[in-house]
């Protein structure tokens, strides 16, 4: 009976001093609020898109990217975050097995949508992690376009700065060329053989070609296609001479960075201050 007791109370225990789950949906409700206190009201919503990433290397590359960032940076920094979003823009691999693409407009809707719902749950400041290049342009106008209305939240898109002691250590380790090294290359490899070795058939990396083939030339002027023009297989680098220690010298760069970053954002309350500021000014005109 002793024994029993003594079981129950060290499981009674260990269940209460367990920390918060990080991802969304292993929350449970009843800690709901909990969550918000602790994230201070903070939320990361992971960003990818599924597309070719050379002959070597996973659809879902850049998700996997994303959910890792996410998830490490949040349990050293705790923040609630979110399943990773799918729906980013990709159409110039559209040519390519395994994209999946949706109408722009619908892409819109959706990360509004999402962006709302994660507000109307209370949180009030949305950190996106991009995992796709594609998406840049795409997120940065969508967040300028959140100040359209007044809100109570702020989307935050995280942009680390370039570091030149990491520069200089991934020089150390390159092994090809980084001019054209920048879609299922050396560095891209590294960190998925870091992150999941068992998805990357690097043997295959040298199947099809990653080198720019420059088939446009338009000084000063920029046009869809540009992509497509360089490089036609979707892949670009050589994801044979990627390295899991390469991998994990930026992949723990990548997290340190977001986590810096989650502490910035937990702490602020300027941002919001500025927001309702502006549009109180919006609201009553010019006088």
């Amino acid at each position: 009976m002793r024994l029993t007791a003594l079981i129950l109370f060290v499981a009674v225990f260990s269940a209460g001093a367990q920390n918060l789950p990080v991802k969304w949906e292993e929350l449970v409700a009843s800690d709901w609020e909990k969550a918000l206190e602790e994230s201070a009201y903070t939320c990361i919503l992971p960003m990818g898109v599924l597309e070719k990433h050379g002959p070597q290397a996973p659809l879902g590359s850049d998700l996997i990217h994303a959910r890792e960032w996410a998830s490490r940076a949040a349990g050293i920094e705790y923040a609630v975050v979110f399943p990773e979003f799918i729906y980013g823009q990709v159409y110039e691999a559209m040519h390519q097995p395994g994209t999946f693409t949706i109408p722009s407009g619908l892409m819109w809707e959706l990360l509004q949508a999402t962006v709302d719902e994660i507000a109307r749950n209370g949180f009030k400041r949305i950190l996106i992690l991009n995992g796709h290049g594609g998406n840049n342009n795409f997120i940065r106008y969508f967040i300028q376009a959140q100040m359209e209305k007044r809100r109570d939240f702020a989307v935050f898109l995280h942009t680390p700065s370039t570091d030149r002691d990491l520069s200089e250590k991934i020089a150390q380790l390159r092994k090809s060329d980084p001019s054209y090294d920048s879609h299922a290359g050396e560095r891209e490899t590294s960190t998925l053989l870091y992150l999941r070795p068992d998805l990357v058939l690097q043997e295959r990396s040298d199947d099809e070609s990653g080198k720019n083939q420059e088939r446009l030339d338009l000084p000063d002027l920029y046009t869809g296609i540009w992509w497509y023009a360089s490089y036609p297989n979707h892949y670009a680098g050589e994801g044979s001479a990627g390295s899991r220690e390469l991998g994990k010298l930026i992949t723990d760069h990548y997290v340190e960075s977001v986590v810096k970053n989650l502490r910035v954002i937990k702490n602020d309350e300027k941002t919001l201050q500025l927001q309702d500021e502006f549009y109180d000014r919006v609201e009553r005109g010019f006088r």
